[in-house]
């Protein structure tokens, strides 16, 4: 089954898609958001399109566990990514992820202006590696 992983900005919202077995995320694209209504139907379009059988939503915490502003507009956006469409939506911690795919994209010669068209989709390989890694855990767990 393939997941989808978002990294939902105000401005840009980051994909990553997983491979069929679901064991290794790798950047899809970036949407621009304009408005809400665009941005379902290319998501849904895009869920279609490639077969996907989950989303993971990254939710953004406080580093007190606690939520935001931005957290609530998270948790938003997927009750209404949920009306829209059948497959599970689940939420995965991002914390750092920005700043560790801005890391990961510094360390490979991205800079400047050729890092943030790649930035928010990496934040999203990182989201949804970060929730496969999470559920191979749990699956190789014997208690």
């Amino acid at each position: 089954m393939r997941l989808l992983g978002i990294d939902y900005g105000t401005k840009r919202v980051g994909l990553a898609l997983s491979d069929g077995l679901g064991l290794l995320a790798h950047p899809y694209a970036t949407l621009e958001k304009t408005t809400r209504d665009r941005l379902f139907a290319d998501l849904l379009a895009i869920i279609a399109k490639e077969d996907v059988g989950a989303v993971v939503l990254g939710l953004p915490q406080s580093l007190s566990g606690e939520d935001t502003d931005t957290t609530r507009q998270v948790r938003n956006f997927a009750q209404s990514l949920r009306r829209r469409t059948a497959i599970p939506v689940y939420f995965q911690n991002e914390a750092f992820s920005s700043r560790e795919a801005e890391s990961q994209l510094w360390q490979s010669g991205r800079r400047g202006r050729k890092l943030r068209p790649v930035l928010d989709r990496q934040s999203a390989v990182i989201i949804l590696n970060d929730y496969l890694e999470c559920t191979r855990e749990s699956r190789t767990d014997v208690s």
